[in-house]
């Protein structure tokens, strides 16, 4: 597997603000195949559909399916339809058909009067299994699970027929009936295609094409007790809607003669072709909904949403935009290898947007108190600050400024080295939009720790600009007003994953979570303008991210980060 990362230039974007974008090249092989159809006049319109089965939520893999598919429908000026494979009741419910609808409109696309379920075609599909029982091309197989894995032979071994392969048309007939009244369990039966026990894929073996599940279903209740397989579905649905072209990931390469057999032996009104595409991979990620729903129900994570997690729900609660998403799935294109992609590239994408739409605002999360003395107890001032350096449409806000602030602890340093530009006793420093501050005395409590930083300010520095003196100082630092500031929660996430490939270790690949995916910060101190920021809000805090309000927790204000300026992450692996 290749392992696709930023390159130099990109890498080097990534360590500073940037105002600029880099155009996804559109033209792939998908596209290519497309543009041939329609010089050839093989199609004169072009219908794609996303195809998600309602057992999970989506996650950042189905966004590049997502914006492949629409994204070609709008190219083309065709229809995308967002269709819901919903033939596994067991596993089905209609909370996630809401959350796939919720982020595909989340993510820019509509699927407008296009919206279709594979359940709407449950008695067509019916009626052509009951074709290819006429035809001599399916039959009722009595074998177990066990029993039929092991007629059906291996890679290197032709399987055998089943005892029950020489049913007459009419046992089948009426034994298919049967099964779809209800008069057998579970497992009792299946309805299998006729086609080659030796042939060379897999797939061809006299696959099923129904089995028994007697579950409510979310939208016919308990109409069925018999279900549809995806194999049997899939093509005979695409034919029912004209699609034209259906995008697959790479995993359904084996399946596509199956999907034009069905095609081939039904009188289906169209007829489409399967393309397959390579899936996105990531590193530090698992991209299974088993493997995410197994992080919700064994409670690794807070649900679904969890801003750890790699879902769609889950980054848009962490503040993540949905034109980043779908510039970084043009990004990386899309090609017929499998590739992992470095998740550096996702949140390179994600600060070159957040760069150029986040307001600027200060916030302390770990605050320690700094007492200017030379300044009047009873005096604030409203300092006016930028809410964006690089784009002066923001505007700007005013800042309460008195006696008493905040800064961050790490910002200070009692023993600082020579390039230390940050405070430290005898030093002065910038305060952004403010004064230059000098720290004069350091105040501890009995354990030591410093719990107070006694400061003087010159007042020809309002502003923070240079004095009439001319001389400059090195280091500006953030504050906050401790007679003004909000408290608020900060939520710091950071890979749920501690290993590049979970997945390829040795073991549970639940060994591998990061202990430190989650850190709540409780002391934060935040200027007082975030007081009215609305759930998903999203803010660049000077020099520590990019957050956001959390939309979950809407009755307390608690902000998640959503990326650091810059990827700090790396830095500490190549250490």
């Amino acid at each position: 597997m290749i392992r696709l990362a930023l390159d130099q230039g990109a890498q080097l974007s990534m360590n500073q603000e940037t105002t600029s974008t880099t155009e996804p090249n559109n033209k792939d092989f998908i596209r290519e195949i497309i543009d041939q159809d329609l010089e050839s006049g093989k199609h004169s319109a072009i219908v794609t559909r996303f195809p998600p089965e309602p057992n999970g939520y989506l996650h950042i893999g189905h966004a590049k399916s997502i914006c492949l598919n629409f994204g070609i429908a709008e190219e083309y000026k065709g229809r995308c339809h967002l269709r819901f494979d919903d033939t596994n009741p067991a596993k089905e419910d209609q909370e996630y058909v809401d959350s796939i609808k919720e982020d595909v409109r989340w993510l820019g696309f509509d699927w407008k009067e296009n919206l279709h379920f594979s359940s709407d075609y449950f008695d067509q599909l019916y009626d052509w299994a009951v074709h290819l029982i006429r035809e001599g091309k399916a039959y009722v197989d009595d074998l177990n699970v066990e029993d039929m894995r092991a007629y059906r032979g291996s890679l290197t071994e032709a399987g055998k027929d089943s005892p029950f392969r020489t049913r007459s048309v009419e046992e089948n007939l009426n034994l298919f009936a049967a099964m779809k009244n209800g008069d057998f369990d579970e497992g009792a039966k299946v309805l299998r295609a006729k086609i080659d026990m030796a042939h060379p894929n897999l797939n061809m073996r006299d696959p099923v094409l129904y089995r028994i599940l007697k579950k409510h279903h979310h939208r016919t209740g308990n109409t069925w007790c018999i279900y549809p397989n995806y194999d049997f579905t899939h093509g005979e649905s695409d034919a029912l809607e004209h699609i034209t072209h259906s995008l697959c990931t790479l995993e359904f390469e084996n399946h596509r003669p199956l999907y034009e057999w069905f095609i081939d032996n039904l009188p289906v009104p169209s007829q489409p072709r399967q393309i397959e595409f390579a899936r996105l991979n990531l590193t530090y990620t698992v991209i299974s909904k088993r493997k995410l729903l197994q992080l919700v129900e064994d409670q690794q994570v807070s649900g679904w949403d969890d801003p750890r997690m790699p879902t769609l729900s889950g980054m848009r609660r962490r503040g993540y935009t949905p034109e980043s998403i779908r510039h970084f799935c043009g990004r990386i294109g899309i090609t017929k290898f499998n590739a992992t992609t470095d998740v550096a590239l996702l949140e390179h994408s994600l600060r070159e947007d957040l760069n150029l739409n986040s307001p600027r605002v200060m916030a302390v999360l770990d605050p320690i108190k700094v007492v200017i003395t030379n300044y009047p107890e009873d005096q604030v001032e409203e300092m006016e600050a930028a809410n964006h350096p690089g784009d002066e449409s923001f505007g700007t806000r005013k800042v309460p400024f008195c006696r008493e602030l905040y800064i961050e602890r790490d910002d200070f340093m009692e023993d600082a080295p020579r390039k230390f530009f940050r405070m430290s006793v005898g030093r002065e420093v910038r305060f952004r939009a403010a004064y230059f501050i000098k720290c004069e005395e350091v105040v501890k409590d009995e354990h030591g720790e410093v719990i107070e930083l006694r400061c003087t300010y010159d007042p020809e520095t309002r502003g923070g600009n240079n004095p009439p003196d001319g001389r400059k100082v090195k280091g500006t630092i953030h504050w906050v007003s401790a007679r003004h500031a909000i408290d608020a929660e900060v939520r710091i996430y950071d890979r749920l994953f501690t290993v590049e490939n979970p997945d390829s270790e040795e073991g549970d690949f639940t060994n591998y979570l990061n202990p430190d995916s989650l850190k709540i910060l409780t002391k934060c101190k935040l200027e007082p303008s975030l007081t009215t920021a609305a759930p998903g809000d999203r803010f660049q805090f000077e020099r520590l991210g990019y957050f956001c309000r959390d939309n979950k927790n809407t009755d307390q204000l608690v902000f998640n980060r959503t990326v650091p300026l810059r990827d700090s992450w790396g830095k500490q692996q190549r250490k």
